[in-house]
């Protein structure tokens, strides 16, 4: 599932490069910030795939991003707001997956690392 998620990820990353190329010099940081993201995601996802029991907090920083965008979206869907409902399908999707992938490969038994002085567990 988050390989799927990855491959999404990268696939909004080289999206996004002609919207960045294009966008006026008043958007084009927040373009650029956006494509990045995607960037960084797609590595997460794959980090957590391979290694899904390490490094602690990380499973959970994603799912708080993903969520937080998600519900921010819906929040402003009804205002009119440009793409909000495209955001909040494209990052509640994830969003889903990865609380679902969090407990299926469990995730959260990372944090025992921490108590186990950084012996590997996962």
């Amino acid at each position: 599932m988050l390989l799927l998620a990855a491959l999404g990820a990268l696939f909004s990353f080289v999206d996004a490069v002609g919207a960045t190329v294009a966008a006026d010099p008043e958007t084009r940081v927040t373009e650029s910030w956006r494509m990045y993201g995607f960037l960084v995601f797609a590595g997460l996802f794959v980090l957590l795939t391979l290694r899904p029991r390490r490094p602690p907090g990380v499973w959970e920083l994603v799912i708080f991003h993903k969520t937080a965008a998600a519900v921010t979206a819906t929040a402003v869907v009804g205002e009119g707001a440009e793409d909000a409902a495209t955001v909040a399908a494209a990052d509640g999707a994830p969003a889903v997956v990865l609380v679902t992938s969090y407990f299926l490969s469990k995730g959260y038994s990372g944090w025992t690392m921490l108590r186990a002085g950084g012996a590997e567990t996962g």
